[in-house]
């Protein structure tokens, strides 16, 4: 073998790994996050989760993205560890499938049909139709499909390349020699835990165990541990993932390499036992890309069987392992969004509307305290609402971060405007806050120093009060539920609030120049009501944000201006009824 198959062997493995990545993460991209969402979802028992950690990790091509999405799962306290059991186990099963794929290669024979099967055939017709959907489609559904086409034919070529690489290997005594020591059952499998930890996929190393097949010098006997030693070194990248993670998250992780330990130490128990007892015929004979394909997926289901059963008492086990420790567990603080579901951005982007959302009911309720706080100070609704700020701040701060690196990731323009309409609103949300905070302190100055308004100021504040309940309600609930209609009735109400702020100015101005109030009094009564303005026109801002990104663009100005003129009938008719409304008489 030559400095240049080497060379091509390491081309052939860089294409390989290439492909690989590049179809696993469009098949996400094409997913939108869905897939993880099912996960999450649907389940409330392990056979459903076996079976969805199977199909999810069949169709991502990554048991180590779906098994390390459950870590973040648990970390994140939206599941518990026996949930997540199924999904480990089916995760082990599912990866099976890409090398049922790989020993495409292996196909043998003359046939029209078999020729049409064999990679050589149909990668580059696969990888034509990609280039020509990524370089000529606009839709992101159709370039996501073109990526998947051009990954799986990269991927084929690249194990077809390392085939052809490796081959003179089976005219080299000392290779066959190397390869005879992994019949070594305690050898194989530290070499094929080894080879995987390296490259960080079980899939891949399996990739190249069936490419060495064409040597002839792969027998049965070398393939096995070596195939058992590839499902441990597939814990590795979950184990990496879980430092820093709370306990359940680690004993997730856990369970997963204790899974494979003891589902490889029966198996090979059961396979030298039984060899030893009445010799197994096949043991010596070389085997070909199918027959390492075969032996993956027996071994996983065959764990899986064995095993599952055994859940909850491996369950327990893991909590005997890593214990609480009640001191840690109450000065441990959770992040709002586990940084593990960043494999899937879309997924991602679904966690931090889900935070988003709260963030929104809490905005909503601490301005819905703070119009309360106006008539009567109450000191456990001062601390509450200075409670809820704190909190509104740690939200802004922990999601803007989390979403600029989601906006590092390549993203389909769904999601680009998915993220910029959380970032828009995050913000609003957080102002919103503070101009509540605002209206506390007033209050409270009020309060100290026992000053009152006069009745007329009282009722005047009172019904700009009830409009901005309605417009934070209403703008809250848009958001959340996505709802354009109702995002549309924001503007007219805004306006509205913005009138009844002038209206207001002149009346408290003509009672002070009168000497019905003083001038003290009177910033006071400004103040409140220019945290009011404040307060719609953040409501304004999200309501904008929900419309236009709706649409595809974010055009503030034009958007404005357009849907105030006086043309603008259903703009026009609403504004008049707000009018009625909140009328100051």
């Amino acid at each position: 073998m030559s400095i240049f198959n080497i060379l091509t062997l390491l081309g052939g493995l860089a294409m390989f790994l290439f492909g690989m990545n590049e179809m696993g993460a469009s098949l996400e991209k094409l997913s939108g996050g869905k897939l993880e969402s099912i996960l999450e979802r649907m389940t409330n028992n392990r056979i459903k989760g076996v079976l969805l950690g199977l199909i999810v990790t069949a169709i991502i091509q990554s048991s180590g993205a779906v098994t390390v999405m459950a870590v973040g799962f648990v970390n994140s306290s939206i599941m518990g560890l026996g949930q997540v059991i199924g999904i480990i186990m089916g995760a082990n099963i599912g990866t099976t499938v890409t090398a049922w794929l790989l020993s495409l290669s292996g196909i043998e024979g003359s046939g029209l049909l078999l020729q049409l099967l064999k990679p050589t055939s149909f990668s580059p017709v696969l990888a034509f139709i990609g280039v020509v959907f990524i370089m000529f489609s606009k839709n992101d559904k159709r370039k996501n499909i073109g990526s998947i086409l051009l990954g799986f034919a990269i991927l084929m070529i690249g194990m077809q390349t390392m085939s052809d690489a490796v081959e003179p290997l089976k005219d080299v005594p000392a290779f066959t020699n190397i390869l005879l020591k992994f019949s070594n059952p305690v050898l194989g499998v530290l070499a094929g835990a080894l080879l995987t930890t390296v490259i960080q996929s079980s899939s891949a190393s399996v990739g190249i165990l069936q490419a060495l097949t064409v040597t002839g010098s792969i027998s049965v006997s070398v393939a096995f541990p070596i195939i058992l030693g590839q499902n441990i070194g597939s814990c590795a990248p979950v184990l990496i993932s879980s430092v820093g993670t709370n306990k359940n998250a680690k004993r997730t992780a856990l369970f997963h390499l204790m899974f494979n330990i003891i589902g490889v130490l029966i198996a090979l128990a059961l396979f030298y036992g039984i060899n030893a007892v009445v010799g197994l015929p096949f043991i010596n004979e070389r085997v070909n890309p199918a027959n390492i394909a075969v032996i993956h997926s027996v071994f996983n289901i065959f764990t899986t069987i064995i095993l599952f059963p055994f859940g909850t008492l491996l369950e327990k086990l893991m909590y005997k392992i890593i214990r609480d420790d009640p001191a840690e567990q109450e000065s441990g603080s959770a992040t709002l969004v586990d940084e593990r579901f960043l494999i899937t951005p879309s997924y991602a982007i679904d966690k931090v509307k889900e935070k988003c959302d709260q963030m929104a009911l809490l905005a909503k309720k601490n301005i819905q305290m703070s119009v309360e706080f106006i008539k009567v100070y109450s000191r456990a609704k001062d601390e509450k609402i200075q409670e809820n700020e704190k909190v509104l701040d740690g939200y802004e701060d922990e999601l803007e971060t989390y979403l600029v690196r989601i906006s590092a990731m390549d993203l389909n323009f769904y999601d680009s405007m998915r993220l910029s309409k959380l970032s828009h609103a995050i913000g609003n949300f957080e102002r919103i806050g503070d101009y509540g905070v605002n209206i506390l302190k007033t209050k409270r100055k009020m309060h100290k120093e026992k000053i009152h308004f006069s009745e007329n100021a009282n009722h005047e504040l009172e019904i700009m009060s009830r409009a901005v309940k309605e417009i934070i309600e209403n703008s809250t609930e848009a958001f959340i539920n996505d709802d354009i209609e109702l995002a549309e009735t924001i503007e007219p109400l805004e306006q509205v609030i913005d009138n009844i702020k002038a209206e207001l100015r002149a009346r408290h101005s003509k009672r002070i120049m009168n000497g019905d109030c003083t001038v003290e009094n009177g910033m006071l009564f400004f103040d409140l009501i220019n945290s009011f303005e404040r307060i719609a026109d953040h409501c304004s801002n999200l309501a904008v944000c929900i419309i236009e990104l709706s649409q595809g663009s974010y055009q503030t100005h034009s958007y404005l201006k357009g849907v105030k003129s006086s043309d603008n009938r259903m703009f026009m008719e609403r504004f008049e009824n707000y009018l009625t409304k909140y009328a100051i008489r």
